[in-house]
């Protein structure tokens, strides 16, 4: 049976000693080295087919750390793999143990096309498959049209619009041969909850940013303005995937979504979940009380709706091992999980048409706490995010 596995590692800015990426922030030659070996140790623990990187400012350095990855691998293997004249190399254990090097893989890195002069330094994302790409990798930033969502207000009265023409950070998509088959993956960060504020003209910052005169309702606009585009953004991927569902292709979400899975932004990339039964509800042109949808509407409404949906790696593991402790973000004593890894039903087992299903879910969060890292200085030398994985089964002949 063809097992793969596929992560998502929000690396916290990766980019080369001595370059400034935001204001006044950048490593030291020795800050980078202990954060590239830490992230190869995370890649080798993952020791995953498929990952999608976040906040990657520096292909060169995701290379340079993938290499290092691949050189602590092989250690491990020389220390803990048997060789070729021991009988007992082929006992399962060891293949389980083997790391598998990433010098045949292919990587596919997206730019941000906001990415500026050092100090106003914009990340990108990253795929890297054992398994190579299928097809080109596409990137999704810069709209071919601008999206435009309209308002009403109650009695007819002009509502307004909201209008974003790029993405904060770039849309990875990519197509992987498994198996027989092949799945399209996504990897997103969506826009955080920092809060978007405007600098007026003639202004040095904008005036929400100066916390001695705080301003309470001028910080809360900018919540809402970091929702809103979040919430857009999620709109563009969940149209990118709908488009690979349509053509009834398998497909993987996974990224650093900035909201847990039940936020209205991620339940937009995940789609509707259905109603249990629609015959009682009225139909959508109604005529009188009893006009309501049929037995075989309802069936079909169902249908159609879970044929477009995502589901939650992480949530089909809790139901599967009844656990409920899964987070891979610490932040002011609130712990949760806002990077995800979503499936089509093409992975549930339940479903008819499967190809395979999730037969484990890792998450690597022991190092997360709340501000700092126990063997860091301090916290940016390794990741504040949890990294996740599924490992997925295809059925046989799939």
């Amino acid at each position: 049976m063809t097992r793969f596995s596929i992560a998502s590692f929000n690396v916290k800015n990766l980019i080369g000693p001595d370059q400034e990426y935001y204001k006044f922030q950048s490593y030291t030659p020795e800050e980078y080295a202990w954060k590239e070996d830490w992230l190869a140790d995370q890649i080798v623990s993952l020791n995953a087919d498929i990952i999608g990187f976040q906040e990657i400012f520096d292909e060169a350095s995701l290379r340079a750390t993938i290499a290092r990855a691949d050189r602590y691998g092989q250690d491990s293997n020389d220390a803990s793999v048997p060789g070729e004249d021991k009988r007992y190399r082929h006992r399962a254990i060891f293949d389980r143990l083997a790391f598998r090097d990433y010098s045949n893989a292919a990587l596919a890195f997206a730019p941000n096309v906001h990415d500026g002069d050092p100090g106003q330094r914009r990340p990108g994302v990253a795929i890297l498959s054992r398994l190579g790409f299928a097809e080109e990798p596409q990137i999704i930033q810069v709209l071919d049209t601008p999206l435009e969502i309209p308002f009403q207000t109650f009695g007819g009265d002009e509502g307004g619009h909201f209008t974003i023409q790029k993405l904060s950070r770039p849309i990875l998509k990519v197509r992987v041969p498994v198996g027989d088959q092949i799945v399209t993956v996504f990897n997103c960060h969506l826009k955080s909850k920092l809060g978007e504020f405007i600098r007026a003209e003639g202004a040095e910052y904008p005036a929400e940013a100066d916390l001695t005169q705080y301003d309470p309702v001028g910080r809360a606009l900018g919540a809402a303005r970091s929702a809103m585009r979040r919430m857009a953004e999620a709109w563009v991927l969940r149209g990118a995937i709908v488009g690979e569902l349509r053509q009834g292709r398998p497909v993987m979400v996974l990224g650093d979504f900035n909201d847990n899975e039940h936020a209205v932004s991620t339940e937009i990339i995940m789609g509707e979940q259905p109603f249990k039964n629609y015959a009682w509800m009225l139909r959508h042109n109604a005529e009188h009380r009893g006009d309501r949808y049929s037995e075989a509407e309802s069936a079909q409404i169902t249908e159609s709706i879970e044929a477009m949906r995502l589901h939650s790696a992480e949530k089909m593991f809790v139901r599967k091992s009844l656990r409920d402790m899964v987070y891979t973000s610490a932040f002011g004593g609130v712990y949760e999980s806002i990077d995800q890894i979503m499936m089509s039903r093409h992975f549930l087992p339940d479903w008819k048409g499967h190809i395979g299903e999730m037969s484990y879910f890792t998450v690597l969060n022991d190092h997360l706490t709340d501000g700092s890292h126990p063997e860091a200085p301090y916290n940016k030398l390794a990741s504040d995010h949890g990294q996740i994985m599924a490992t997925i089964q295809l059925r046989e002949g799939k």
